[in-house]
């Protein structure tokens, strides 16, 4: 969708029938609104705070709704002590983790091993359980998430030469030209990614927002049942 036609949508959902109640509205107003609409509505879908308490990849329509924030990234990595290697900080994009892969190395090569993320609050369980510890045999580790970084665990059994990262992204802002940022930034026009059936689910929740900041519950309300009914 055209993201000159958002402020219209806008307007037309959020102005009484045939009124201009509310034109005066800035439009970097309508710009934040959406933009904090979308990461609002990700957070709940990556979660499962919809209707149908389906999160990211639990159905074809979260896969499908959610897909085009997947991204992947190869990570530096750096020995951290004798039993653990730690990567580079997050992505500045980085918004939730979905997947880690480690490859090691052998004498004989490279093999890829099989990782899971575990709570740091577990580490000694893991790390003092034969059945859970990280196993060149078996090609099995762990990984924890602190600090903005991953630590995988190889207690001291073999060295890992590659870290592998998909994550979802922050989705992509939109901005229209000729219409400064709330920090004073022009960047053009720039388009929603999503599919259009998406952004008018994220104009409806752009609606409830700004319905809310200028105290219009009726309005705030009649959005997020649309959304509601729609996600």
């Amino acid at each position: 969708m055209n993201v000159n036609l958002i402020p219209v949508k806008i307007k037309q959902r959020l102005n009484k029938l045939d009124s201009n109640d509310y034109d005066n509205i800035e439009c970097w107003q309508y710009v934040e609104a959406f933009n904090k609409a979308q990461r609002d509505w990700c957070r709940r879908q990556l979660h499962g705070g919809n209707q149908f308490r389906e999160g990211a990849e639990q159905t074809t329509r979260r896969i499908d709704d959610l897909q085009v924030l997947l991204k992947p990234v190869d990570l530096s990595i750096s020995k951290k002590d004798t039993i653990s290697f730690e990567t580079e900080v997050l992505p500045l994009d980085y918004l939730q983790y979905n997947r880690l892969s480690v490859t090691v190395k052998e004498p004989c090569g490279k093999i890829r091993m099989t990782s899971d993320l575990i709570k740091d609050a577990n580490l000694n369980e893991y790390l003092g359980d034969f059945s859970l510890k990280p196993s060149l045999e078996w090609r099995e580790t762990f990984h924890t998430l602190t600090n903005n970084r991953f630590v995988i665990y190889t207690d001291g059994d073999f060295s890992i030469s590659q870290v592998a990262l998909s994550y979802y992204r922050q989705p992509r802002e939109i901005s229209l030209d000729s219409c400064p940022s709330i920090d004073g930034i022009i960047s053009g026009d720039i388009n929603p990614e999503f599919k259009d059936d998406i952004v008018e689910l994220l104009i409806d929740e752009t609606v409830s927002i700004l319905a809310m900041d200028i105290e219009s519950p009726n309005a705030s309300t009649m959005a997020s049942n649309r959304v509601t009914k729609n996600n």
